[in-house]
């Protein structure tokens, strides 16, 4: 009886050792899964996919710097962009740097003024002969500013959705079936890590977008694993700066999706839950009362605003026109 009770405390230290491994076995894989991808893992050979790769808004910032370090993998590369001077100058630099190991070939075409099928004809006949193992979908259209919702022009809303939605989407349905015949391939969406914070309000639109871009990675990314073709949404590091205030989003890979867990955390301990509108006004929008007023209100008030400045233009214009007709010129106010 002694010696059993002697042993009790050993018992309950090996138990509660066992539920502690339990507990902490689970996220210390996935800490070492995560170190070997990092920092461990060789790189793959791109050149396995095949022998070309395939870049959407390959003229500049991510879209090019992808083109150069493909090409210096020994990847051949179809450039696609809408500015023929710029493909022009990128393809000839690529040239120069790599000479006759790599090829380059260039298809100008601007996605927010062709139709879906329109663009899959233009990537359909740029890609024929070629092995096109490849694909980087990064072209994307934002905003020139931030706005509300039912500020953002008819013209404006079009080419974002045509850009960011729709581009994307049929230059993958036009690559997808070459990389079945040959059973392997590789598609890596050019995303943003704003899909992962709560709400991102006055961008509204261009973040629904990149949205629609993470949810397409990961469903393609199921149906077609099987047959040999990995699929990756890159939610990319950014620095972007409101109201004076420089915020990093630093990217950490988990299976195929990039995410951006320290930004979002970041975010989250400086302005709650939820977003503010009030937190991108910035210039724009400097007062907070007015996300608190309807905005039939603010409509009027903007346009009576307007018709009071027209007011004060055409009376300024008159008492000038007066002054000079007074002194004799011939000057004609336009």
């Amino acid at each position: 009886m002694l010696l059993t009770t002697m042993e009790l405390p050993d018992v309950v230290l090996m138990a509660a050792s066992i539920v502690g491994f339990i507990a902490l076995y689970k996220p210390l894989v996935g800490l070492v899964k995560w170190v070997w991808a990092m920092f461990l893992r060789p790189p793959k050979n791109l050149k396995e996919y095949g022998s070309w790769a395939l870049v959407t808004g390959s003229t500049d910032g991510i879209g090019k710097a992808m083109a150069f370090e493909l090409a210096s993998k020994g990847l051949s590369l179809v450039l696609v962009g809408r500015n023929p001077s710029k493909l022009k100058a990128v393809s000839n630099e690529i040239r120069e740097r790599h000479g006759e190991q790599v090829e380059v070939k260039s298809i100008v075409i601007d996605f927010a003024k062709f139709s879906g099928e329109e663009i899959a004809a233009f990537i359909k006949e740029g890609i024929e002969g070629t092995d096109v193992g490849v694909l980087i979908n990064n072209v994307g259209l934002a905003y020139p500013y931030a706005r509300f919702f039912h500020e953002v022009d008819l013209e404006l809303m079009g080419s974002v959705m045509r850009v960011n939605i729709e581009g994307a989407t049929w230059v993958t349905r036009s690559v997808l079936p070459g990389m079945l015949e040959k059973k392997k391939g590789a598609i890596i969406n050019i995303c943003s890590g704003s899909v992962l914070l709560p709400s991102y309000p006055l961008v509204t639109l261009y973040v629904a977008a990149k949205a629609y871009m993470a949810m397409l990675s990961k469903s393609i990314n199921l149906e077609y694993q099987q047959y040999g073709i990995d699929v990756q949404c890159q939610r990319h590091s950014a620095r972007q700066a409101y109201g004076g205030l420089d915020m990093s989003m630093y990217a950490c890979p988990i299976g195929h999706i990039v995410c951006s867990g320290a930004f979002y955390v970041y975010y989250q301990m400086h302005y709650g839950i939820g977003v503010s509108c009030d937190t991108f006004l910035g210039d724009l929008r400097r007062s907070k009362e007015r996300t608190q007023v309807p905005i039939e209100e603010n409509i009027a008030e903007e346009e009576e605003k307007e018709e009071e400045e027209v007011k004060e233009r055409e009376s300024s214009d008159e008492i000038l026109g007066a002054a000079i007709t007074a002194n004799g010129s011939s000057l004609s106010l336009v």
